[in-house]
């Protein structure tokens, strides 16, 4: 069988005052068409459809046309799809009764019987050309079952999901569990993953996620063929693990995304389950600029900028960001960028003023940074000025921690 693996699309997302409707419309349209080139039999899409729980109905009619016009081209495309930390998992799934008639499966959350346990059947999907698909959608809290630490919450779910899987490989037979040559069983998941890289200075990828949920590739057995995972926007290999993996974000999301490659993953599952990976690299997504590559004084900046290409701002120029090192207050620096770029081929998304002896890292003046950043690394800072460099203990990480759990949900 041949699948792909996306993930992380953040359908309405704005990039500063931009709107990128045109730029996902530009990638729904290729990844429609590379679907149907490649005869592509499953689409997964793990997760992060939307930037917002409450997307716009702008938003969710471009995501609900998609997934018409690839399943009236390609009637046996079997697609399942779960939510991200950004996505409203009963949003997400409240359609599933017009879209499971056209071979759409959405997971967004998790149920549980009148005993209150976790129903795994739920997240176990038969795959048309045969096998399992494990389901997993982002665990909030609760979602998963206590059994230590979120790590190990969450390899004792996929765990449970394996076996159930493997036994309705075998006919439901408790004799026993079947080895790699059974019937496929592929896994997702909405998570972050030891051993996993983050963009530098990326602060987009933390907002929810933290460190304490860090998830070890142990929990996804050697046996599954693939694991296709959502949430961080740079397409790798999970510790070394080829059959790890994730896609990536298909157009970047912030500055610290613009050296990533936008691509999605093509798995081949051959009769030995053995997984052939391929990528295939998006190459329209709109390129993002920073000048200079570290903060400068104005005036070298604004030579800099003379050497940007000239002509007429279009929908397909590239983004740009100016780094800017100041001394004292620059009340006239904004206008004087802006007089620069007139006549340049770019689109001027941020101006980030980096102030003399500051941290480059956490001191960006942009109103931008202070709203992006995790909590928990403010708080972290915060308290290592407070206690002379101290570090804040892991008790109060974890206690802060699980009141940010509490707040997001």
């Amino acid at each position: 069988m041949k699948i792909i693996h996306t993930a992380d699309w953040h359908l309405g997302q704005n990039f500063y005052e931009y709107d990128r409707k045109a730029e996902h419309a530009c990638f729904l349209a290729w990844l429609k068409k590379t679907v149907v080139e490649n005869n592509v039999d499953i689409l997964l899409i793990a997760g992060d459809i939307f930037d917002s729980p409450n997307p716009s109905a702008e938003s969710q009619k471009m995501y609900f046309s998609f997934l018409h016009e690839i399943t009236n081209e390609k009637p046996d495309l079997q697609l399942i799809i779960i939510a991200g930390n950004h996505d409203s998992a009963a949003r997400l799934e409240a359609p599933n009764p017009l879209l499971e008639e056209l071979n759409i499966t959405v997971r967004g959350t998790i149920k549980r019987n009148d005993k209150g346990e976790i129903d795994y059947e739920h997240l176990i999907i038969p795959l048309n050309k045969g096998g399992y698909c494990l389901a997993v959608p982002y665990l909030r809290q609760s979602d998963y079952p206590d059994a230590g630490n979120y790590s190990q919450s969450v390899k004792a779910m996929y765990d449970k999901l394996y076996e159930i899987a493997c036994r309705k490989s075998a006919g439901n037979s408790r004799d026993r569990i079947p080895d790699k040559d059974f019937q496929p069983v592929i896994a997702m998941g909405h998570l972050q993953a030891t051993g996993s890289e983050i963009s530098e200075n990326d602060r987009s990828e933390r907002t929810i996620i933290g460190g304490l949920e860090c998830v070890s590739p142990e929990a996804f057995s050697e046996n599954i063929v693939y694991t296709a995972l959502g949430h961080l926007h740079r397409g790798q290999k999970v510790s070394g693990r080829e059959n790890v993996r994730y896609s990536g974000t298909p157009i970047p999301m912030s500055f610290a995304e613009k050296n990533n490659r936008q691509e999605v993953v093509l798995v081949e599952i051959a009769q030995t389950n053995k997984a052939n990976i391929k990528h295939i690299v998006f190459e329209d997504a709109i390129k993002l600029i920073s000048i200079p590559q570290e903060p400068m004084p104005l005036d070298d900046v604004l030579r800099k900028i003379k050497e940007l290409p000239e002509g007429e701002i279009t929908n397909r120029s590239p983004y740009l960001e100016i780094k800017v090192h100041i001394t004292e207050p620059e009340p006239s620096m904004r206008y004087r960028i802006e007089e620069a770029l007139k006549g340049k081929a770019v689109r001027l998304a941020r101006i980030s003023a980096v102030t003399q002896g500051a941290k480059k890292e956490n001191k960006m003046t942009a109103l931008e940074d202070l709203q992006t950043t995790n909590p928990i690394d403010m708080a972290e800072k915060t308290f290592e000025q407070q206690y002379g460099g101290e570090k804040m203990p892991e008790i109060m990480k974890k206690l802060l921690h699980e009141i940010i759990r509490e707040v997001e949900r």
